[in-house]
């Protein structure tokens, strides 16, 4: 939610704010407007899909500096849409613009635009530093204002709704937070962060005899996600408003000074509506009051316990009871061990997918992980297989219909999606939804390996933490398109690699010394200037199909309750690193061996980069020429023998990548 306008109002008139240490309190924290906060630093790089690693850094330092405030920080998170999508005109809107921010950013163009897995590297990086989170039902502000309420603490965020809401402990916004220049304070009340406070007291009392219960009609009047401004251009038209709210230069700010001095000559919501509907034509009047009172509905606390949510961990909401929402996946999603997005598809039968920065000529990355969505909307909407002779019209008939936003070109279009028919075990009536869990985890795997194309056979030499990656990834070799290029899959497996290599220097106990001198020496590599650095558009639609199918793969493993482990993102991913790691190869492929100095880590690449390739045909990253001698031949030969006794050691791991591909011309 926002409120137009109302930001920069704010932001122009500091009297009504107030300074604040903020130490020694519960902070209840808008986990949305913090993780695009943290995202959006400075120096990252909105190109090539995200650091996230880099990201969670930044996560973690926050919340260790406001540990040494003693600060309590309670992350509330917003949901899905709601069952009855009232924002869905804004979220189209939304949806448009980050599709021109990741247009622009593709051609070389400034913006900023979050990178598809931030919100589930920060869900995750709230649970390894343990900090208190829940993720509401659906929008969460009504939750955030009912729970600071509760306490009587600050609400910390970066949304203008929160100047409406009556808070006890105020807001601060993120804007003038300055948890980075953390300020040592006078014993014995210790360090604080330095931040500014805003008051609806302060702000009503700068109007004169304005009362606090007319800021929600203000919001809803001025226009916010909910309510389109068109609809009281009527009422503008004809009222006139106290001096100084004529157009021009500043004039939506006019206009908003205008409405808010309006306001304060009535008493309270209702005797102001009226006045409102009556510079309306008749036939107009019920149906803009119905709206006008449902809209300031928004802007009253919540009736959900998010404080009974902390101490007992269950999550009650009447509004997900009245849609039929499964306990278990209300208090999964709570949890964060379910996204949005399925809940989206479970009540709404609708979807967005985030745009990234692709190649805007080719089909959305998205379209790489279809068959992965087609299974989640079986598994949401019980589908049922049908065993009985029908003709195929008849079948598709049946098959429900998911509704996806999704970029067609330069625009944000809707398609509608059916869902896939399900194994009778998964769907028929002894197996609905809210039994999903009974079935057993060997039932619920084999679904998941089935839809990404592999065997647990082949997965039980890969660490359990990788094996959902690595599925996924033969999973993205095999139906991505253009086709994968062999650089691409060695970038990004050298790239998995390097965030294994962090992972155990990070812990001295399972870190090796040759371990230490390969992370040392790849440091000293990262830190080489880049002889190319140029962004390779294509490169970077295959790695962005990695990320949707990577995406869809940890939702599907997390609805039928992980039955693999779910990989650490922040170890995973680093966009900055696998591209270095594309253009160093194509020009330098002993780049391929960044890793050497570690036995570990060198048979780790070798063990991952085997496992991938067979999945595919021989022939599948080569282009054969005329010329190929016989002993290339006899070579190839050689390299499949050893790769079947699966190279027992470092040497000959070694052995085989530098020589497999020795007779290969691989398309650049």
């Amino acid at each position: 939610m926002g409120v137009q306008g109302l930001t920069g109002f704010v932001e122009e008139r500091g009297v009504f704010f107030t300074e604040l240490r903020v130490r020694d309190t519960k902070l209840v924290i808008d986990g949305s407007s913090l993780y695009h906060r943290l995202c959006f630093a400075p120096a990252a790089d909105f190109r090539r899909g995200g650091d996230y690693g880099a990201f969670a850094a930044a996560v973690r330092d926050f919340f260790g500096i406001l540990r040494s405030c003693r600060v309590a920080p309670f992350v509330v998170l917003d949901g899905g849409r709601g069952a009855e999508d009232r924002k869905l005109p804004t979220l189209r809107g939304r949806a448009a613009e980050q599709l021109r921010a990741a247009h622009g950013l593709s051609r070389g163009a400034g913006g900023c635009l979050a990178p598809l897995l931030t919100r589930e590297a920060f869900v995750q990086a709230l649970g390894r530093l343990g900090v208190p989170f829940v993720q509401c039902f659906a929008e969460a502000d009504r939750e955030i204002a009912a729970l600071a309420n509760s306490w009587g603490c600050p609400v910390l965020s970066l949304d203008s709704d929160f100047c409406v809401f009556d808070l006890a402990g105020g807001y601060c916004p993120l804007s003038h937070f300055q948890w980075e220049s953390v300020c040592a304070g006078e014993a014995p009340q210790g360090c604080y962060v330095p931040a500014r406070c805003y008051s609806v007291d302060r702000f009503c009392r700068h109007f004169g005899r304005l009362n606090k219960s007319l800021l929600p009609l203000f919001a809803v009047m001025n226009g916010n996600d909910y309510v389109d401004l068109a609809a009281l251009e009527a009422f503008y038209s004809k009222v006139r408003l106290p001096r100084g709210c004529a157009a021009g230069k500043g004039g939506k700010h006019l206009r908003l000074q205008g409405l808010l001095n309006w306001l304060s000559q009535f008493a309270e919501p209702t005797e102001a509506v009226e006045n409102v509907l009556k510079h309306l034509k008749k036939h107009q009047r019920e149906e803009i009051r119905e709206l006008l009172c449902t809209s300031m509905e928004d802007y009253t606390p919540s009736a959900v316990n998010l404080e009974d949510f902390f101490q007992n961990g269950r999550y009650e909401c009447e509004a997900a009871r009245k849609a039929d929402v499964p306990q278990w996946v209300l208090d999964a999603l709570a949890k964060g061990k379910l996204a949005p997005f399925i809940i989206n598809a479970l009540i709404l039968r609708s979807t967005f997918l985030r745009v990234q920065v692709e190649n805007m000529q080719r089909p959305s990355a998205h379209s790489a992980a279809l068959p992965i969505r087609q299974v989640i909307y079986g598994l949401l909407l019980s589908v049922r297989q049908n065993n009985e002779a029908a003709s195929p019209s008849k079948q598709t008939h049946e098959l429900p219909v998911v509704c996806e936003f999704d970029r067609c070109q330069k625009t944000i279009k809707k398609t509608f999606v059916q869902a896939a028919s399900l194994p009778t075990d998964f769907c028929d009536d002894r197996f609905p939804l809210d039994k999903l869990m009974e079935m057993s985890t060997s039932c619920r795997q084999m679904l998941l390996l089935q839809t990404l194309g592999v065997k647990m056979s082949f997965l039980e030499s890969i660490p359990t933490h990788l094996q959902l990656p690595v599925a996924v990834t033969c999973y993205w070799i095999r139906c991505s398109e253009p086709k994968v290029k062999l650089h691409q899959l060695k970038a990004l497996l050298l790239m998995i690699v390097s965030g294994e290599l962090h992972r155990i220097n990070d812990d001295p106990v399972s870190c090796a010394e040759d371990d230490s001198i390969a992370y040392n020496e790849f440091l000293k590599w990262k830190e080489k200037k880049l002889q190319n650095n140029d962004f390779d558009l294509d490169a970077a639609h295959s790695f962005c199909q990695w990320q949707c199918c990577l995406q869809m793969g940890l939702y599907l493993n997390q609805l039928l309750c992980t039955p693999l482990s779910e990989p650490d993102l922040s170890r995973l991913y680093t966009g900055t690193l696998v591209h270095r790691l594309y253009q160093e190869l194509k020009s330098t492929p002993s780049v391929e061996n960044l890793f050497i100095l570690s036995p570990k880590m060198t048979q780790l690449y070798l063990l991952l980069l085997n496992a991938v390739e067979s999945t595919v045909s021989p022939e599948f990253f080569q282009k054969t020429t005329k010329t190929r001698s016989d002993s290339c031949k006899k070579k190839k030969a050689f390299n499949k023998k050893r790769t079947a006794t699966k190279c027992a050691t470092p040497e000959n791991l070694h052995f085989c990548s530098v020589n497999r591909f020795a007779s290969l011309e691989v398309d650049d």
